[in-house]
């Protein structure tokens, strides 16, 4: 029953990270900056999960954070000349590139990981339940 409970965590510890990495983008929709102050925008994060066999017994398998992965998608382009980020020369003068990140697409996508989290808790409480009634038995 021990393992039941260790694929649970694993997917609790999984969808935090999904969780974090969904705040972040979610956090850096408009950063047209990069730590260094140079202008790059933001590029949105996500995770890459993989089984993982060493959690789980009896054909069930956890599950962990494989990489977390950073997106190549171009920036949206908006005309700003008057923002001191704009492009000073060439064919984009006057544009800001920001992130291309969907609060939409962002929003779902955290909302689903907070669900299997939800989910997760779920399946921990039954087979905690499930464990007590087992030791009521055997008392």
């Amino acid at each position: 029953m021990f393992a039941a409970l260790d694929v649970s965590t694993s997917g609790l510890v999984a969808q935090r990270m999904r969780m974090n990495a969904r705040s972040s983008n979610q956090a850096n929709m408009s950063t047209t900056r990069n730590e260094l102050g140079e202008l790059e925008p933001y590029q949105s994060k996500y995770v890459i999960f993989e089984t993982d066999p060493s959690i789980g017994s009896h054909g069930g398998a956890g599950v962990r954070v494989a990489s977390v992965e950073t997106s190549n998608l171009e920036p949206n382009w908006k005309y700003e000349p008057q923002n001191p980020d704009a492009i000073q020369e060439g064919d984009r003068k006057g544009f800001v590139a920001y992130p291309n990140v969907s609060m939409m697409t962002e929003f779902t996508d955290a909302m689903e990981a907070a669900r299997i989290y939800e989910a997760n808790l779920g399946a921990m409480e039954i087979t905690k339940d499930l464990e007590n009634q087992t030791l009521r038995i055997l008392a």
